[in-house]
């Protein structure tokens, strides 16, 4: 046995098998390559990833980033047994934060890290480059690391950052919001990303069901339900955005009828609306206007959340808050209807201090 040989084993011995990561990492490169844009320069493996953003169309291009991960839905995966749509979600998660603000998602980074890999690695990383794919992002690169000793085996975490464009006089801040405006919400598929703890506990511990139990007095299975995938508004947004905010400026509410958008993730209503709210305007947040989903019913039913920290944790059902003018409201819900988003009227903003008031 050389040298070489044997370094290579006494890694593998440590628990990192260089082999094997070469192996899975080969396996999902010609995937990895689909998810593309002609601005994207390099490949897949290199030191870095580079982008050519002098082609965008922008006449002030302001690059907007963020980084999230996919929280605690790592471990409900690992218990249901299902990784297919962990990819998808953090690469939809991160385009809503940035698509929020007008921006364009151009190019996204990934970070897995696990104590062993195996294959599961590979359904993941399939899923995420079909999400960029399906979105028009550029994947263009990221990092793998087995680190054993860090994470137990099973064990993983799911990290991405994402990086669009947005013209800077179309920067979507909630600034022009004022009282009289009409919330819409688009619907959610389940609990996106956020919320994951508190539901493992309610669901696995507290009623001791099992991923293939039906969620009592519904259809649906609870491992089903738990792993529905993040749902992506960007491509909505934006042409949203583009066919009613035609005003020279994004922060003025002259030629414009949408003045914010707030992503329901993590602090579900209360913590994430006023992110957008103007310190003189509040909102109200009519909770009959849509049925819940099931999983959500479930686990406030019989007490085992209250109503109040439900809106507050979960997104309830939906995934978006558009703050729109009155006039194109019923537009923008025929809109979402075409990219396949079921809209509502969820509320309206009035004089206040920033604050949600939830209305049952």
């Amino acid at each position: 046995m050389s040298k070489k040989q044997s370094k290579k084993k006494a890694y593998a011995e440590a628990g990192v098998d260089i082999a094997l990561a070469d192996k899975l990492l080969g396996s999902v490169k010609p995937w990895l390559k689909q998810a593309s844009r002609p601005e994207s320069l390099g490949s897949i493996g290199g030191f870095g990833g580079f982008f050519d953003i002098s082609k965008t169309r922008c006449k002030h291009p302001v690059l907007v980033s963020s980084t999230d991960s996919v929280g605690t839905k790592v471990t409900a995966a690992r218990i249901v047994g299902n990784y297919s749509n962990l990819g998808a979600d953090i690469v939809n998660h991160c385009a809503n934060d940035i698509a929020v603000c007008g921006a364009e998602p151009l190019y996204f980074l990934d970070y897995y890290a696990t104590g062993q890999l195996d294959r599961n690695y590979v359904t993941l990383m399939k899923g995420l480059a079909k999400a960029c794919k399906a979105s028009n992002i550029a994947l263009v690169g990221g990092e793998t690391a087995e680190l054993p000793g860090v994470y137990n085996n099973g064990e993983c975490d799911l990290v991405g950052t994402i990086v669009g464009v947005v013209d800077k006089p179309r920067i979507l801040t909630g600034k022009a919001i004022r009282p009289g405006d009409v919330l819409v919400g688009l619907a959610s598929s389940g609990l996106h990303t956020n919320g994951f703890s508190l539901a493992r506990k309610i669901l696995f511990k507290d009623m001791k069901l099992k991923p293939e139990d039906t969620l009592p007095g519904f259809r649906s299975k609870v491992g089903n339900a738990l792993m529905q995938a993040h749902v992506n508004y960007s491509g909505f947004l934006l042409e949203a955005f583009k066919k009613y905010n035609k005003g020279s400026q994004a922060s003025k509410r002259r030629g414009n009828a949408i003045f914010g958008a707030a992503h329901i993730t993590g602090g579900g209503f209360t913590g994430n609306v006023p992110r957008i709210l103007p310190e003189n305007c509040s909102a109200i947040i009519n909770t009959k206007s849509w049925k819940p989903l099931p999983v959500f019913q479930t686990m406030v039913s019989g007490g085992k959340v209250d109503f109040e920290e439900a809106y507050e944790v979960f997104n309830m059902g939906i995934g978006m808050v558009l703050a729109v003018s009155p006039d194109v409201a019923a537009n923008i819900v025929k809109l979402a209807g075409k990219h396949k988003h079921k809209a509502v009227i969820v509320g309206e903003v009035i004089k206040g201090d920033g604050s949600v008031e939830l209305n049952r």
